[in-house]
Order: C-alpha cells, then structure tokens, then sequence
C-alpha cells in the first residue's frame, strides 16, 4: 500500500527535524520525506492521502512498560484490548515485563506471546524474560534460550532479588553476553509500604516506602555494575536523591540507562486524596521536591524515557480499601498527553517531550531490536513506517469508558490534556484513525 501523509508538521527529534513537509510511504517503509510529495509530476502516485494539515507527524512511540495482561491475567486485560489500546496512544512499540501468569521464564511462553501479537496486526511487542526463574529470586533463567524466542532482556518486574549474590551471578552471565538486566531499584525490606514515607502517610494511617529503599538498591547494583560492567537499565525512579545518584553514575561511566513514569511525573503524594485507590501506584507518589527533581532530570536528559508504566486493573481490585487495592493505573493511551502537558508545563518544547517517547526509549533498547534498531523511534527514509499523527491543539478529557484498555482506572479521568491521536501506522499499515478532531477542540 502507497500511502501519502501531507502537509503536517514533521518532528523527528531524533535528527533534529521541525518543518513542513510530506511523508510518502509504500512496502511498509518511509520512501520520502520533502515537501511536495503529493503535486502532480512528484513522481509517487499513492492509494491513499491522509490529510495532516495541522496536525504533528511523530515517529511511533516507544513505551518501555506496558503489562498486557496475557497470559493469566485476562480478567484485568486482553492482548486485543491492551494492543488496541497502544496504537490508541500512538504508541507502535512496546516492553512488557515478565510479570504474567505463568511468569514469562520458559522459551515457550514467550513463543507464544509472540505469535498472539503479531497475529493481531498491531503493534510491536517486545517481551523481557524473568531473569530468575518464577520470579523467585533463587536460580537463574536460561538467558541464551529465552533471548532466542525474543526477549530483549531481562528483569524481575516488581520483585527485588533478595540475595545479593544472585543478583551479581545474573549481572555476571549477563554481561558475558552482552544482554541488558532491568532491574525497579527498591530494597525487599523496606520497600513493603503502600504510600511513600512523610507527614501525609503518617496522618493517613498509611505504611510508608522510605526513599531508603530506593537509595540502598541503587547503591547496591552500581556496586555490581562496576566489577560486571553488565547494562542495567533502571525502571521508574521515584526520588530526587535517587536521580542524584544516578546523575553521578553516568558521570562515572557506568552503563546505566533509566526512565519514569507519567504517574511519578505529575502527581504527589497529596493526590492520594481520601484513599483514592487509583492512586495506589508503584513506586510511590513521593513529595513535590522529588516530583520536581524528576521533571528537571527527564529535561536535561538524566532519565532516558518516560514511560506509562500501564497496568490495567479490573473493578473488583480497585475497589477495595487503599492499603488492599490492587497496584497499578490505565496509561498507555495517556502517554503522549502526559508527555506533551509536562512540555507546556515546564516549557521544554514539543520535541523534547517527543524525545523521551520516541528515540530516549529506543536508545534505551538499542541492538536487541535487530532489524529496527536504526530506525525505531525515528523518521528516517529507509526506515520502517512506525507513524503516529496527533493534534497538538486538540485537547480531550479521558473518562473510563471511552478508554480501549479493558482497565478504566486512572488518577487522570476527568483532567483535561492536550494532543489528541488522529492515525496510527505500524510498519506502513494503518492500524488506528480517530474521527476527524477540529483544532482547538475538546472532545
């Protein structure tokens, strides 16, 4: 299919460009991109025009945690729900961690995952395997094999490893060869709170996560970074002394790489309310000063991404007392909103906030994407058609039911956001077109 995108504002951060122009399409891959692909005499004759005047032609966006539910959980999502949901967002990549039901530790598992997927003609789902086996922390999974099936690294999803010398022995193998361990950096012990330690949960009765526990892992895996020299990339900081560490660490050269989420981006400690258990994340909603640090650090580039941490959540596990409700929020068709409100915000600029949807994450995954890693998150002739099309103007109130996820929870129904999805390609195809959203609108 030739597909012709015209008259948008192209932005690819990647490489810097801001104009407008044409993007001519066809196999699949970006065959052009200069003004005037569409005139008579052009030389490409496409099947189909979209229309971009006034809209941001982006690259795809990469989202580096995305649970999809499948397998085991298929009460609280559906890989068709949760995909549907992606390409929704704008987002044509993404990570999901190990954390299924069976945990994805088996060659087979995520054979299967893998084939579900591309059987939906989506997006593009790359899978982390469970670095010890079950999730248990106790005996190391079978890199090589699981790497194999299509993994692109490895990590313990919420569940620090207790034995530290399990944890150098997997930083060991997989630095040997040269495979990425994802680790979410808080201590097993201290880290067993519902709400960020402070003066708020103390008043609301709630057990509080020190910033302690994020510090102590933190100092622990740059430790074994340093006598492994393994990549390790660092999932959903939370705290400003926690960015500081990681500011020094890259300094030093450690291979280390981090990112955020939209939740610990915005919000604080305060937007618990009165027990609102959409507010039950992880890690913690923490105070303003370590909101701001974060901000400041996804800005000057210190976190690499910014991520929906997306974890959908059926009714009857939201509904239950703060301390008991099941962890986690609705957010990948968020991601691109949230992102593009942090850049008005704090006046970063469109293609900044771009960039730690796009090329930040990309780079993050780098050589484990295979035949896409040099072209993912960007704009490139040559490179695969990974296209999303939003109206920067078109501002939109989330509300549950008009959410694609099959979860409908989110600290963020009812917030009124900018950057309104209109077309979603994955590999030339287009997989999502909303109804036509005039400028300035809010639907």
């Amino acid at each position: 299919m030739k597909l012709l995108i015209q008259g948008g504002r192209v932005i690819d951060p990647a490489s810097g460009r801001d104009e407008v122009c044409d993007v001519a399409v066809a196999a699949g891959r970006i065959i052009a991109i200069k003004p005037g692909l569409g005139q008579p005499g052009s030389g490409f004759e496409p099947s189909r025009t979209i229309d971009a005047t006034g809209c941001v032609v982006a690259p795809g966006l990469v989202d580096l945690a995305v649970r999809l539910r499948e397998p085991g959980q298929e009460h609280a999502g559906m890989l068709e729900s949760e995909m549907a949901a992606a390409v929704a967002g704008g987002v044509t990549s993404l990570v999901c961690p190990p954390d299924t039901d069976p945990v994805l530790d088996e060659p087979g598992l995520v054979d299967m995952l893998k084939y579900r997927a591309e059987k939906l003609h989506q997006g593009r789902v790359f899978p982390l395997g469970a670095l010890t086996r079950g999730l248990q922390g106790e005996v190391l999974t079978e890199m090589v094999e699981l790497t194999e099936a299509g993994c692109i690294g490895f990590g313990q999803a919420e569940v620090p490893i207790v034995n530290t010398q399990v944890l150098q022995r997997a930083l060991q193998y997989a630095g040997t060869f040269g495979y990425t361990v994802w680790l979410r950096p808080q201590d097993a012990w201290l880290g067993k709170g519902v709400a960020a330690s402070g003066p708020l949960a103390t008043r609301m009765g709630l057990s509080g996560i020190p910033v302690a526990a994020e510090l102590i892992a933190l100092h622990t895996i740059f430790e074994l970074v340093r006598s492994t020299r393994a990549r390790v990339h660092l999932c959903r900081l939370s705290s400003a002394a926690g960015i500081e560490l990681v500011r020094q660490a890259k300094a030093e050269g450690l291979p280390v790489t981090c990112d955020v989420s939209v939740h610990n981006l915005h919000l604080i400690d305060v937007d618990l309310g009165y027990f609102d258990s959409r507010t039950r994340l992880s890690p913690p909603l923490r105070q303003q000063r370590d909101r701001e640090a974060l901000r400041a650090a996804l800005a000057d580039g210190t976190i690499d991404a910014l991520v929906s941490d997306h974890t959908p959540v059926d009714d009857d596990a939201k509904a239950l007392p703060f301390a008991e409700a099941e962890v986690g929020a609705t957010a990948v068709e968020l991601l691109l909103s949230l992102g593009a409100h942090w850049a008005q915000a704090d006046g970063v600029g469109l293609s900044r906030a771009l960039a730690t949807l796009t090329c930040g994450p990309a780079g993050v995954l780098g050589s484990s994407l295979g035949t896409l890693s040099a072209s993912a998150g960007r704009l490139v002739e040559g490179g695969a058609a990974d296209v999303c099309i939003f109206k920067a103007d078109a501002w939109w109130t989330p509300r549950g039911e008009q959410l694609s996820s099959q979860g409908k929870h989110s600290p963020f129904l009812g917030h009124e956001l900018p950057a309104t999805v209109t077309h979603t390609l994955v590999g030339g195809q287009l997989v999502f077109e909303r109804a036509a959203v005039p400028t300035g609108a809010v639907c």
